[in-house]
């Protein structure tokens, strides 16, 4: 695995810079952000991960080795290509990053294009627990509070999954209705997991949405 370029700037685009290690032009991907630390001519060193393709090699590069985490991390997503991933990096900071994921703010990965509401579902449901803020020790980041804000994408996550909105609220409410401790919580991951356990106690519940959607 290459961990990270150290050389010359020979070219910089808009979304990639070329790095000269000794003779050997390295081209690397990578945010608008990253590339505009580069200057041509000077030295230049980018922490780097590489995509290994049936037809492709690809290196993408990052200002820091916290960077190139977030973006390991967002690649064990369901749908989240390195393509996606490096959108995230160019519109969050790593830690910007870090807090939405464990507080459950998927409207924080709505703001990058290409994602909506039913990707930025799954994306807290796959990164919870994956993703920490650092200098928590392990303490809770302050989560949403307000049902506005947090109901949605709950929703949304739902739909993803194969529920329609109606059917997702209901469940939402019934499933928090045995857990209002959740519901004043207001953390999207740990809501969306109880409902889903909610869901999956009663073998008639699953019985009547897939007879419902028959």
């Amino acid at each position: 695995m290459i961990s990270f370029l150290r050389g010359t700037v020979a070219h910089v685009g808009l979304s990639s810079a070329v790095i000269d290690l000794n003779g050997a032009g390295m081209s690397v991907n990578a945010t608008p952000q990253t590339l505009s630390s580069l200057r041509v001519g000077d030295e230049g060193k980018l922490f780097t991960s590489l995509i290994v393709r049936e037809d492709s090699l690809t290196l993408f590069g990052f200002a820091s080795d916290d960077e190139r985490e977030v973006f390991d991390v967002l690649l064990s997503v369901s749908g989240v290509g390195p393509r996606l991933a490096l959108a995230v990096l160019a519109v969050h900071e790593p830690e910007a990053i870090r807090v939405a994921a464990h507080s459950g703010d998927g409207k924080a990965f709505t703001k990058v294009p290409g994602i909506g509401p039913k990707v930025a579902g799954r994306i807290v449901l796959e990164l919870a627990g994956k993703l920490v803020p650092h200098g928590t020790a392990g303490a809770s980041v302050p989560a949403v509070s307000a049902e506005s804000v947090w109901k949605p994408q709950v929703i949304a996550a739902m739909t993803s999954l194969g529920w329609s909105e109606k059917d997702a609220a209901a469940s939402i409410d019934k499933s928090l209705a045995d857990s209002p401790d959740l519901a004043a919580n207001g953390n999207v991951a740990e809501i969306l997991r109880a409902t889903l356990r909610w869901l999956g106690q009663d073998g008639a519940r699953a019985g009547n949405r897939v007879g419902a959607r028959g």
